[in-house]
């Protein structure tokens, strides 16, 4: 099981806030953001309500998800995140979701 998935079965009795990474496809468009609700606002991404760039590019797929303590680390870590080289989101993905699998559905059960 991938460190996301451990990180949020392990997380989620606690309120926590989320950092998160979707795409479209393997090695497909990115999009970083971060929620308090990790599984609804991957929910919203998947029917559309997410982004208008999430909708536009069809990003729907969750491929990695980190834990913060607090809103203000998790949107920190987003902002750094978003300023990293594709290449470096590329092996923070498949560092822990070497095949780009979908977490959404994992995370939901």
């Amino acid at each position: 099981m991938d460190t996301c998935l451990r990180r949020y079965q392990r997380e989620n009795m606690d309120k926590h806030f989320w950092v998160y990474l979707l795409a479209s496809q393997k090695n497909g468009t990115l999009y970083c953001g971060h929620t308090d609700d990790l599984a609804r606002r991957a929910f919203e991404h998947r029917e559309g309500r997410g982004s208008a760039f999430t909708r536009k590019y069809h990003i729907d797929r969750l491929v990695w998800c980190e834990p913060h303590e607090s809103r203000e680390a998790a949107k920190a870590r987003e902002y750094q995140i978003k300023a990293w080289k594709r290449a470096w989101k590329i092996r923070l993905i498949e560092a822990d979701n070497p095949n780009w699998d979908d977490l959404y559905a994992r995370i939901n059960q």
